[in-house]
């Protein structure tokens, strides 16, 4: 879907690029090769970005039709979208289930999932905006256009674009409540695992208590950073690990094929009419039995 702005009368006199860099959030890479393929349009015709616009101006990016970098596979399985519309879709993720297709997922990722619950379009591109771990389950958003997905991913890490977990935790962190703030880097050679080291990136993770027994308790975490594998990492350090997972913790019989993080809430503004949009997930029930 094409984006299109009608120049509102305290826009009078600025130039389109700005006009489509800062009012309707296109990066500049898009713009640069939008302009020299003809898809920058004014009032149904092409123009220069160098133009300088009037009040009532219909300005229209036309998208590039996207072509997928590699085949993808349908693959059908139940799947929960709770939201849709032209611009981006809400995702609630099951568990055990890989976001991406790769050479170790060719055809069994929510990627697949997606293509199959959207018809299998021709022009199908899986753009997500946020991503969760394969042992992870919950709520994530996905783009239709190139235009949304950028719009969307600026906003990451904003008050514009916040996300909330729940994790069950393999101990009882000694506070109630409290942030953890340390880097993390990726560990030496091949490897997914990440560890707080001094030379890492600035990592932030807000955790509350919400309930404990029998040796766990249920977490409630809001990241300010967007490290691979922050919250797991993070309250690996705090001598709690989520429970149930193998990479930094212990594998559970009770969890297979995941661990004990749930992506719970997620709040948004949309890319198009601004307004702010709330979304959230249960607690899945196999990770409240943990708890009961």
């Amino acid at each position: 879907m094409n984006r299109t702005c009608i120049v509102k009368p305290s826009q009078e006199g600025r130039r389109l690029s700005a006009f489509l860099h800062h009012d309707m959030g296109i990066s500049s890479s898009q713009i640069r090769s939008a302009k020299w393929a003809g898809r920058i349009l004014v009032n149904g015709k092409p123009e220069t970005v160098a133009c300088y616009l009037r009040t009532g101006d219909l300005v229209e990016f036309v998208l590039p039709q996207a072509e997928p970098v590699y085949e993808v596979h349908p693959r059908e399985m139940p799947l929960s979208i709770p939201y849709r519309d032209d611009y981006m879709l809400i995702i609630d993720k099951p568990a055990g289930l890989a976001t991406s297709s790769s050479l170790n997922h060719p055809d069994d990722a929510l990627e697949n999932a997606l293509f199959s619950a959207l018809g299998c379009p021709a022009d199908y591109v899986f753009r997500p905006v946020n991503r969760l771990d394969k042992g992870t389950s919950g709520l994530m958003c996905a783009a239709l256009d190139p235009v949304t997905q950028h719009t969307l991913q600026s906003m990451l890490h904003t008050p514009e674009f916040e996300r909330e977990y729940l994790a069950v935790t393999d101990g009882i962190p000694e506070k109630d409540r409290g942030v953890i703030d340390l880097p993390i880097a990726k560990a030496e050679g091949p490897t997914l695992r990440r560890e707080i080291r001094p030379d890492g990136k600035p990592s932030v993770t807000n955790y509350e208590v919400l309930e404990a027994r029998r040796g766990r308790a249920l977490v409630k975490l809001k990241l300010e950073t967007g490290r691979t594998h922050q919250i797991r990492v993070h309250l690996s350090a705090l001598g709690t690990p989520v429970f149930g997972d193998f990479m930094y913790g212990r594998e559970s019989e009770e969890l297979p094929g995941r661990f004990a993080l749930h992506s719970a809430f997620l709040t948004l503004r949309h890319p198009d009419s601004g307004e702010k949009m709330t979304f959230s997930s249960p607690l899945p029930e196999d990770l409240r039995r943990l708890l009961d």
